[in-house]
């Protein structure tokens, strides 16, 4: 299944089912009790909705510098780091969200 968000000022942006999953989570759109295949993101949610995305991303780079420094410390070889993290998967929205609160318009997805 695929995710795709849209706005009337923006194109769309499309993500794979756990992306998107990952991401609505994370704004407070999606859970396990409450699957969100349909739904909409107001402009005065937006601005929550990108601190709670920084906010993940910033922990997620904070995991991963760590896990880099403790591979160091023992001695074993360093994951692979050529990745794609949440904020590669994230920007997209997020530039969607900046460019929608800017505009005062909703994003919707699954509609």
């Amino acid at each position: 299944m695929l995710y795709q968000f849209k706005s009337k000022v923006t194109g769309n942006v499309i993500m794979l089912q756990p992306n998107g999953e990952q991401v609505l989570q994370i704004i407070g759109k999606h859970s396990a009790a409450d699957p969100s295949t349909k739904g909409i993101l107001l402009p005065e949610q937006m601005p929550q909705a990108l601190a709670d995305l920084e906010a993940a991303i910033a922990r997620e780079n904070a995991a991963r510098a760590e896990a880099l420094a403790q591979a160091k410390v023992d001695h074993v070889p360093v994951a692979e780091t050529n990745i794609v993290g949440l904020r590669q998967r994230a920007l997209p929205l997020m530039e969607m969200i900046r460019e929608c609160h800017k505009a005062n318009e909703v994003i919707t997805w699954g509609v």
